[in-house]
């Protein structure tokens, strides 16, 4: 792995406390804490959201290091949280885990309030009773909802959520500068936007398509077909928002109320389209034949934006951080793992 300049290796010393451990950022960024010697203990419910198969093939990669625990539990479950933080007292704690998805939010909001809310309340009291260095939490990119403005800053109105999951985000980030300024908590919000690659979520839009294409069935874009008004992401290939969340673990805030957010994106939208005939052309390549996935278009859904940018300003000021993943390259890793994990040669 290249060090960029100024950039300082995590504290081997310190105990890391990850919730979501067994999801798609807490196992990446579990696996590159645990590579530099890092001790790591991995909280995870292992929910049904989507395949377990994938969070175990995770965990089992985990298990290779010696300094790694897993305690299987709910983080909105109090007695879990509270017995985790007495046993291994955590210097530095990374809230991952979530109930994640905007359109899911639609059909079970109850799982939201569970996790997003008790559970991150009870991640917050733990802090509070159990002092930590630096308590580091995802929220979302969907707290910005319908905003005009493009590209997104941490400085925009954000009062105007447009789902339950972007709601409960906003409402960590509430929560957590109220514990910091109480509690003197340092803590550190990171508005993730949309995160892709090898061994990522099932119900994110590149992997349900690829998926959807081997199983012969057609992709749903729900753009209205519109090519001149197409929706816009700002993807995050996954090595990059690790590297971002690394570099941060080792600077707290340390203002009258320690409590800053952070956007963590790519700072380079793409038109959804694009994004689309760039993973065909890659699983083309991994394939070893032409793939074209057939498509459906659809109105955009509830609780969709239309476009999500990321200004990475901040970030990059306060850690010297810039991804550096271009589509072609992350998508390629996803299509060649997704090939081979899948055994679709």
């Amino acid at each position: 792995m290249v060090m960029h300049v100024g950039h300082k290796s995590p504290d081997t010393g310190k105990i890391y406390l990850i919730t979501g451990a067994a999801g798609f950022i807490g196992f990446f960024l579990s696996k590159r804490l645990l590579e530099q010697g890092c001790r790591v203990i991995g909280i995870d419910n292992i929910n049904d959201y989507y395949d377990v198969k994938l969070k175990y093939a995770r965990l089992e990669q985990l298990k290779l290091f010696e300094q790694f625990t897993f305690v299987e539990g709910d983080i909105s479950d109090k007695d879990v949280i509270t017995g985790t933080f007495q046993e291994y007292r955590p210097n530095i704690v990374v809230n991952l885990a979530a109930q994640a998805g905007v359109r899911y939010s639609l059909e079970n909001p109850d799982a939201y309030i569970q996790s997003n809310i008790i559970g991150f309340f009870n991640i917050l009291e733990a802090c509070r009773y159990s002092p930590v260095d630096h308590l580091v939490y995802a929220s979302s990119s969907s707290v910005y909802g319908s905003n005009k403005k493009v590209p997104f800053e941490e400085s925009d109105f954000v009062d105007h959520p447009v789902s339950l999951y972007a709601a409960t985000k906003k409402s960590n980030e509430l929560m957590a500068h109220t514990y910091s300024h109480l509690y003197k908590i340092p803590s550190t919000g990171l508005r993730f936007f949309t995160v892709y690659g090898p061994m990522g979520r099932p119900d994110m839009a590149y992997f349900g398509f690829t998926q959807r294409y081997f199983a012969g069935e057609p992709i749903r874009i729900f753009n209205n077909g519109d090519f001149e008004n197409d929706l816009y992401r700002d993807f995050t290939y996954i090595d990059d928002i690790v590297e971002g969340i690394e570099r941060l673990l080792c600077k707290a805030p340390d203002k009258t109320v320690p409590h800053k957010v952070f956007n963590i994106g790519n700072n380079s939208p793409e038109k959804l389209m694009v994004f689309i005939e760039t993973l065909e052309k890659c699983l083309s390549k991994s394939a070893g034949r032409e793939i074209v996935f057939n498509k459906i278009y659809e109105p955009i859904k509830p609780g969709d934006v239309p476009a999500t940018y990321a200004d990475t300003g901040l970030l990059q000021e306060a850690v010297g951080f810039k991804p550096e993943t271009s589509i072609e390259e992350g998508l390629q890793r996803f299509a060649d793992w997704y090939v081979e994990y899948y055994k679709m040669k």
